[in-house]
């Protein structure tokens, strides 16, 4: 067989997460074990019957079934704008300032391609999401961890920085909420990282997928709250039917001066599998990922875009109740959890929990997760999948329904003692 040379760029990516899970379920399945997967943060709820419709409307519209450029992809940019402007009081150019993406894994994937020559550094949370990292390792780039710990709230400290690493630096890269741990970061953080941003010279990036994926008791940014007092004093609006809870990173630079921001319609609206998402930002960043982007790919199908359409633009009951069902799961988890006597907070956000071990797996998450799945059959992800400072932690997705959930942790408690 030919002695294939790979490039050195794909030695980082051979470990993944996700994938080591995968094959963690595999062994369990084929010793007969029932699986309760909570290892995977893809939503079990289905996409809203007008969503759906739009879409199966397109089929028949011969018009839609051939390559899709980006000036085909207007109306669902002018969604999307109008959109972002409701829900913020931002004001955005739906043709300079969108660009429509695969997901908003595609756009922090390859937007270190546009930003980072070799050996530059790019500023990435730990724990954190793996294509942030992935993005970095295909441009050739460095990556400096900026630790998450639970004493800061989970947010990185700017001034821990070493200044070596800085004078290398292009971009850096936050989410909040923050996937994996859950936490949520308020205006004054935003602020305070375009401030820093804007002084060294990087690139603010801020992947935002959990956007809506916030509970009422947040109270931070929200309906009756402060920020959202602030924004009505300035004249600037509020999505009626979806209160804001939690900030954008472009209320923090309304000039869009450094910043980009990557949003999903696969948390919100539940439409993980139609692969639809899209950029709102600095114009000369989003003209920079379209590069990139119009090298790799052309645009999804019209239909998803027209099912994204009417996603963002018609009924939002769908986002209420997919809020209040996960925030049902996690009360009954969290509960569950505390009757096994695992003291695990709760979380303000996201679809997930995420729980510091108990002895003796504080120092083995992956340890932890291969035995559990294999002895117990209920699938979780090891913290030390994201990152460093994520090890002694596991992640637990609620994609099942609270008796599901229950039995999970049954499970996990016999595991544990």
């Amino acid at each position: 067989m030919t002695n294939i040379q790979f490039a050195k760029r794909l030695q980082p990516l051979k470990s993944n997460v996700f994938a080591d899970m995968d094959r963690a379920k595999a062994v369990a399945l084929a010793a007969g074990r029932e699986v309760i997967d909570l290892s995977l943060g893809s939503s079990d709820l289905p996409a809203e019957a007008h969503v759906i419709e739009a879409i199966a409307q397109s089929l028949h519209d011969r018009s839609t079934h051939g390559y899709l450029l980006f000036n085909g992809t207007q109306g669902f940019r002018e969604a999307a704008a109008n959109w972002y402007e409701q829900k913020f009081g931002i004001k955005v150019d739906p043709q300079t300032e969108v660009l429509p993406l695969i997901g908003s894994q595609e756009g922090t994937a390859h937007l270190p391609l546009a930003i980072l020559n070799p050996g530059d550094f790019a500023l990435l949370l730990d724990p954190g999401y793996p294509s942030h990292a992935g993005g970095v390792y295909l441009a050739s780039g460095q990556i400096y961890s900026m630790p998450l710990l639970a004493e800061n709230g989970f947010l990185p400290v700017f001034a821990d920085i070493p200044a070596p690493v800085l004078a290398q630096s292009r971009m850096m890269v936050l989410s909040y909420p923050h996937n994996p741990t859950a936490a949520i970061a308020p205006l004054s953080f935003f602020q305070e990282a375009v401030a820093f941003c804007q002084q060294h010279n990087l690139v603010l990036v801020h992947d935002f997928p959990y956007v809506d994926l916030v509970f009422q008791e947040t109270g931070e940014w929200g309906k009756g709250s402060r920020g959202a007092e602030e924004q009505r004093s300035r004249g600037e609006s509020l999505m009626p039917h979806v209160p804001c809870l939690v900030p954008s990173i472009l209320q923090a630079d309304p000039e869009k001066s450094v910043s980009i921001e990557f949003f999903t319609l696969s948390k919100s609206y539940n439409m993980g599998g139609f692969r639809i998402g899209y950029a709102i930002g600095n114009a000369q960043l989003i003209n920079a990922l379209r590069q990139v982007k119009a090298a790799v790919d052309f645009n999804q199908y019209r239909g998803i875009l027209n099912g994204a359409i009417a996603a963002l633009t018609g009924p939002q009951a769908g986002v209420k109740s997919a809020v209040a069902t996960f925030q049902g799961r996690r009360d009954a988890f969290i509960s569950a959890l505390h009757r096994i006597g695992w003291n695990v907070p709760t979380p303000q956000a996201t679809m997930y929990i995420w729980a510091k071990l108990p002895s003796p797996w504080s120092e083995n998450s992956v340890e932890f997760c291969t035995q559990l799945v294999k002895q117990t059959g209920v699938a979780a992800s090891p913290g030390a999948g994201f990152g460093k400072s994520g090890e002694g932690y596991v992640r637990f997705a609620l994609v099942h329904e609270p008796p599901l959930l229950e039995i999970a942790v049954e499970r996990m408690a016999e595991f544990l003692h």
